[in-house]
């Protein structure tokens, strides 16, 4: 029985690993990768939840990496900013002072 458990996670691994491939380096939409694993031998119904649960799966991996992105650059920002700020106020009375505009862009 256990044996017969571990087959069917092999098909299953490998279903997802096709319309993962099929998706993500081949750039295929998810229709299309839908129809290919039709035609492959899945039936409509698995088709539609292999690829809607992969794509579920890229869209937050996205939403991930756009949110890590976006506080890189927040963080970046407001360290520029910063030495910029204390590099002007260490030079009231005269002096050159750095702008990080590098880094707050």
């Amino acid at each position: 029985m256990e044996n017969s458990t571990e087959q069917q996670q092999k098909i299953v691994d490998q279903v997802y690993n096709r319309a993962a491939q099929l998706m993500i380096h081949q750039k295929k939409d998810m229709f299309e990768v839908r129809r290919i694993l039709v035609e492959d031998g899945l039936d409509d119904e698995s088709a539609l939840t292999v690829v809607t649960n992969l794509d579920n799966q890229i869209t937050k991996a996205k939403s991930e990496k756009a949110r890590k992105d976006m506080l890189h650059g927040a963080l970046w920002c407001i360290g520029g900013t910063l030495v910029t700020l204390i590099s002007y106020s260490s030079t009231s009375n005269g002096g050159s002072y750095v702008v990080t505009w590098g880094a707050i862009v």
